[in-house]
C-alpha cells in the first residue's frame, strides 16, 4: 500500500510511534509519504520506501495568525494526488484529522477516493479536546474518519465519555522494536557516572508540567535522606526543565543529578538503569516506560490511566498513587535495595515488553486494519 502519514515531528510519544509505525511498514515493502511540518522526530533520514513532504506555511500581512490546518490539507491533497496514496493515517484528532477530513472532500470533489485512519493518543481526547470550545471539531473529525484507533483502552473509555463518538475505535497498543530496546553491556558508562557502585534512577519525558518531574526529584532527595548511594539521570528537555533544576538544588542533591537534554539513542542510557520512574499525572499508554521495560529496567508508575494496561499482570513494574512521594519513594527503596527483586523485576519487564508489545506483534494489527478500512470503503463508492 501507499500510505500517507502525519503527526506532529516532535519529541513525544505519538510523534515517536508515527515514525516507528513508518519505518517498520516501509521494511514490510509499503510506500509510506509522512507529511509534516520537519522531519519527525526518530526518523532521522529518509531511506528506502520513505518519502518525507513538507508542509510550509507561509505568511500574509493579512493573516494575523497563518493556519497550519489549511496547509497541512493542501498538501495532503497534493500528495494524495500525485503520490496516488491509498490511505492517509493520521496521528491526533485535531488539527491532523480535521486536515484530513478536508482533504478527502477536496478529493472526492475531482473523483479520487482516500480512506482516513485516525489514531488518538492522549493529549488530543484528554487536554486539548476537553477544551469547549475545541469539543465540536474533535467530535465531527473522529466521527467523520474512516477507521479510528486508540492506544489503550482507557483512551478509548476517555473518549467515549467525553465525546459523543459513534465510530466504532479499534485499540491497538504502542510498540517498539524490541531487537533495538535491550539491555546493552554498558559497564564502562555506569563506572563512569557511578564510581563508587551508585545505584542509578531514570526519568525520562518531555518536562512538560504532566509529567511531575519534580516529582522524581523529590523521591530521589528521600532516598538520598535514607542514606542510598543512588545517581538520578534526567532525560528530556521542555517547560519544567529549569523548575525542576532550582528544585534538585533547593533541596541540595543537584550535585548527584544529571540533566542530559534530549537523547538518541535512549536505550544507551536505559542500559545502566537500575529503576525508572514515570509519577505522570496523566499518560494514556507510557510509551517511555515501556522502552525501559524492554531494557531490563523495572518501571515505577503511577495508577492512572494506560499505565496498569502497559504493566499488566506482570511483576516488571510497580504502581503508586498519583502523587503519593512516600509510595514512589517506599516501591524505589526496595528494589534499589534488594538485587534479587531487582533482577527478578528486570527479566519480568523484558519479558513484559517482548510478548506483548513487540513491533512484529503489532504493525500486523495495523495492516490487517488498514485492509479493512479500505475495503469497507470500496464497497461505498
Amino acid at each position: 500500500m501507499k500510505i500517507g502519514i502525519t503527526c506532529y515531528p516532535v519529541y513525544g510519544g505519538s510523534g515517536v510511534v508515527a515514525s516507528e509505525l513508518g519505518k517498520a511498514l516501509a521494511a514490510r515493502g509499503h510506500q509510506i509519504h509522512f507529511i509534516a511540518y520537519s522531519l519527525p522526530f526518530r526518523l532521522n533520514h529518509v531511506t528506502e520506501n520513505i518519502y518525507f513532504h513538507e508542509v510550509n506555511v507561509n505568511t500574509y500581512p493579512l493573516f494575523e495568525f497563518p493556519s497550519y490546518s489549511l496547509a497541512l490539507t493542501s498538501k495532503m491533497v497534493d500528495v494524495v494526488r500525485y503520490e496516488k496514496l491509498d490511505l492517509l493515517h493520521v496521528h491526533y484528532a485535531i488539527p491532523h484529522a480535521t486536515s484530513a477530513v478536508l482533504a478527502r472532500e477536496i478529493l472526492a470533489s475531482q473523483g479520487l477516493h482516500v480512506p482516513i485512519v485516525t489514531t488518538l493518543h492522549g493529549t488530543d481526547i484528554t487536554i486539548v479536546g476537553q477544551d469547549p470550545s475545541f469539543v465540536p471539531v474533535v467530535t465531527y473529525s473522529i466521527n467523520q474518519s474512516d477507521g479510528v484507533t486508540a492506544v489503550s483502552d482507557f483512551l478509548r473509555r476517555e473518549t467515549r465519555d467525553h465525546f459523543e463518538v459513534h465510530n466504532d475505535i479499534e485499540v491497538i497498543p504502542n510498540f517498539i522494536d524490541t531487537t533495538r530496546f535491550h539491555r546493552r553491556n554498558k559497564e564502562h558508562f555506569k563506572r563512569a557516572l557511578c564510581p563508587d557502585g551508585e545505584k542509578v534512577m531514570v526519568h525520562v519525558s518531555n518536562f512538560r508540567p504532566v509529567k511531575n518531574a519534580a516529582h522524581v526529584v523529590q523521591v530521589f532527595h528521600r532516598l538520598r535522606q535514607e542514606g542510598l548511594a543512588v545517581k538520578l539521570l534526567l532525560v528530556g528537555d521542555g517547560p519544567d526543565r529549569v523548575p525542576t533544576e532550582h528544585l534538585a538544588r533547593e533541596l541540595g542533591v543537584y550535585d548527584d543529578v544529571r540533566f542530559l537534554g534530549k537523547q538518541e539513542p535512549v536505550e544507551e542510557i536505559l542500559s545502566i538503569a537500575d529503576v525508572f520512574m514515570m509519577p505522570s499525572g496523566s499518560e494514556s499508554f507510557g510509551l517511555a516506560a515501556l522502552e525501559a521495560m524492554a531494557c531490563g529496567v523495572p518501571a515505577i508508575c503511577s495508577d492512572i490511566g494506560g499505565l496498569p494496561e502497559l504493566i499488566g499482570d506482570s511483576a516488571g513494574g510497580c504502581l503508586c498513587p498519583l502523587g503519593d512521594i512516600d509510595a514512589f519513594t517506599a516501591c524505589a527503596h526496595r528494589i534499589l535495595t534488594d538485587d534479587a527483586l531487582q533482577a527478578e523485576m528486570a527479566e519480568a519487564a523484558r519479558i513484559r515488553a517482548v510478548e506483548t508489545f513487540d513491533v512484529d506483534r503489532i504493525v500486523p494489527h495495523y495492516e490487517s486494519y488498514y485492509e479493512s478500512v479500505r475495503d469497507r470503503l470500496l464497497t461505498q463508492v
